[in-house]
């Protein structure tokens, strides 16, 4: 199966989900982004290695990494290789020269991990195709007809105020989420118009 090259978009904090982010990966080549929700943690730790911050003592995912070092393990590549029941899966592909390992992982963890170790992300089509998120333009008719489809749902965001709208009011707001960079409401819509598809 082919395998889709990712790069790290970004991490903003969860605005329904205290303690959570939504870790936004894009694909290289392509305008498709996976958002994935993660926890405070792992995000510290993804986002201490991108801004290159060194801590006073080693977190996990440097303990991961001198002992990957140590025993002269070295790691290829990260999979975001599954998607079940709303919840990713992550391989981390590392070798002893002799054999190749794939190593079950959280997508969190084994992006932490990754960054350390400088290696790439990938994830197959399916998984783009079911999870990732396409942001369309839109008209200046279309985002006048938004604000309208916004007062139309019900102020608890509950899963069942998406189940009242037609596609065609999803896919607007989900292009509205995008474009204000909300990813965990945009990841909420998605999963609605995939139950109707």
């Amino acid at each position: 199966m082919k395998k889709i090259k990712l790069e790290i978009l970004g991490l903003s904090p969860s605005q329904s989900q205290a303690g959570s982010f939504a870790l936004v990966l894009g694909e290289e080549l392509g305008n498709r982004r996976l958002p994935i929700i993660i926890g405070v943690f792992e995000a510290q730790a993804i986002a201490v290695q991108i801004e290159n911050i060194v801590p006073n003592r080693p977190m996990t995912h440097d303990l991961f990494k001198s002992f990957a070092d140590g025993m002269n393990y070295t790691l290829k590549e990260i999979v975001i290789s599954d998607l079940k029941e709303g919840i990713f899966y992550a391989k981390i592909v590392c070798t002893d020269n002799l054999r190749e390992v794939e190593i079950d992982a959280r997508p969190s963890d084994a992006i932490a991990i990754g960054l350390r170790f400088d290696i790439p992300i990938y994830t197959y089509e399916t998984i783009l195709s079911e999870a990732g998120i396409v942001s369309s333009s839109m008209s200046e008719d279309e985002d006048e007809d938004e604000d309208a489809v916004r007062e139309t749902i019900r102020p608890t965001g509950s899963k069942d105020s998406l189940r009242d709208l037609s596609y065609d009011e999803l896919q607007r707001m989900l292009d509205d989420a995008l474009s204000k960079e909300d990813y965990e409401k945009a990841a909420k819509i998605r999963d609605e118009m995939g139950r109707r598809n």
